[in-house]
């Protein structure tokens, strides 16, 4: 399972065996104090510190779950580009009005017998909306849970770095027993079995379709997007962009579907954390390594534009990144763009 993950770029992380927490962090990784900042474990093959050391590497993968089968499978959402609600089916007692559908007024005149769970509120909020419910979307990834919940998986749409949320307490939220798993936070593969039970998919659908349209308004509505602070991706580095043309032979189309995410993570340079680095350079190198595969691009020098672009958004940091773009390039190599760009 974590090859299949992976294969679709979607960088993994293992999980406690039979649980559906990370595996524990090394002795020196659990002292008092210790973070994840400038901690040099998942650089050095370590699982400590979660989703934060997912990877799409696929010899660590192998050098993980070879060596521990019962290890489960997690999946980082933001750098995997996934948007994942889920849904939960607890025996909760019901909040107040306001707590059901955060900033959305639900009068005393409503009924709301019958209404229990998380299915109820956000069939409830799909139904102000026009809309079918997420966990009616037979179109996408539904993977049922031990607990009776549901986990419906989406490809998040033009780089938005959706933020994680949790039920319906402070700050953002967007329905009452439905948390969002995205940017900061991870989800369980299909296919994981825990104590409690197993991760199942429903239905046909196997892959996240888009992010319909009226879901993510309500997300932007409810909050789940960072302050726009971020500064606009500045120009591809001449070198680079001299150097993709040069080895795909003149070609437009590795230019096309190439140039712009190295653009991405060139602009990574002017904020030192926060930009998205990680997920737009393994965006960029699983995008070449496609290009490899389709022969629209040379291997070597795939590898060094990522560099140069990598080198000029985080200077000094050849260990950090040298690990994403082999992943990502080894992820993508499985999966060959067409000459349109699309894999």
């Amino acid at each position: 399972m974590a090859r299949w993950c992976a294969s679709r770029g979607w960088p993994v992380h293992p999980l406690a065996p039979g649980r559906k927490t990370p595996a524990g962090n090394c002795a020196v990784c659990r002292e008092p104090g210790h973070t994840h900042r400038g901690c040099g474990c998942p650089a050095a093959g370590r699982w400590c510190h979660g989703f934060r050391a997912a990877t799409l590497d696929f010899a660590r993968i192998e050098q993980w779950w070879g060596n521990h089968p019962e290890l489960g499978v997690g999946i980082a959402c933001g750098p995997a580009g996934l948007v994942v609600v889920d849904i939960d089916a607890h025996a909760r007692q019901l909040p107040g009005r306001d707590r059901l559908l955060p900033g959305i007024d639900i009068a005393e005149t409503v009924d709301l017998t019958g209404l229990a769970n998380g299915f109820h509120t956000l069939g409830v909020l799909a139904a102000l909306r026009g809309a079918v419910s997420p966990a009616d979307d037979g179109t996408t990834l539904r993977v049922r849970t031990p607990s009776g919940g549901l986990h419906v998986w989406y490809r998040a749409l033009g780089g938005h770095r959706w933020q994680c949320s949790a039920g319906s307490g402070g700050g953002r939220a967007l329905a009452w027993q439905v948390d969002v798993r995205a940017h900061g936070g991870y989800i369980v593969a299909p296919g994981t079995v825990t104590a409690a039970g197993p991760y199942e998919a429903l239905g046909t659908a196997r892959e996240p379709a888009p992010l319909p349209g009226w879901l993510a308004r309500e997300l932007e509505r409810t909050g789940h997007l960072p302050p726009a602070h971020l500064p606009a991706p500045r120009p591809v580095p001449p070198r680079a962009r001299q150097a993709v043309l040069a080895a795909s032979g003149g070609r437009g189309a590795a230019g096309r579907a190439l140039a712009p995410l190295l653009a991405e993570v060139a602009a990574c340079g002017a904020v030192p954390e926060g930009a998205g680095f990680t997920e737009k350079l393994n965006r960029a190198a699983y995008t070449a390594g496609g290009l490899v595969a389709a022969g629209l691009l040379d291997e070597e020098s795939a590898e060094r534009v990522l560099r140069e672009a990598a080198a000029q958004a985080r200077p000094g940091q050849e260990r950090r990144y040298g690990a994403v773009i082999r992943g990502g390039l080894s992820a993508g190599r499985t999966r060959p763009l067409s000459p349109g760009g699309r894999q």
